[in-house]
């Protein structure tokens, strides 16, 4: 499993630090203080998930307390953006329409 760069993301945990995995997130400068994090599995992984439903979480609390924490397959129950209100097929249309009038070669 690897953390994955994604759209609404704006910053990169770790990036200097060869210790760690570099962790692509997005930080919420709200009162919770929240960090949410994308991750992709392996063909392998998706396997296995799907014959165990298990995954596993090891949280590093560096003997403090332990932080809330919340896993999800959807986006939307973790954040939400200005781009949801936009109905996925208006959003499509809009993209066809943007390629259907570019002149060819450019």
């Amino acid at each position: 499993m690897k953390p994955r760069k994604f759209k609404h993301q704006n910053t990169t945990f770790a990036e200097d630090q060869p210790q760690y995995q570099p962790l692509p997130a997005l930080h919420l400068k709200d009162p919770k203080g929240q960090v949410i994090s994308c991750w992709g599995l392996s063909f392998k992984e998706r396997l296995k998930v799907l014959f165990t439903g298990r995954i596993w979480v090891n949280l590093m609390s560096f003997n403090q307390p332990l932080t809330p924490s919340y896993l999800s397959t959807n986006r939307k129950e973790m954040y939400s953006h200005t781009d949801d209100s936009i109905p996925t097929h208006k959003i499509i249309i809009t993209k066809l329409k943007s390629l259907i009038n570019k002149p060819n070669g450019k």
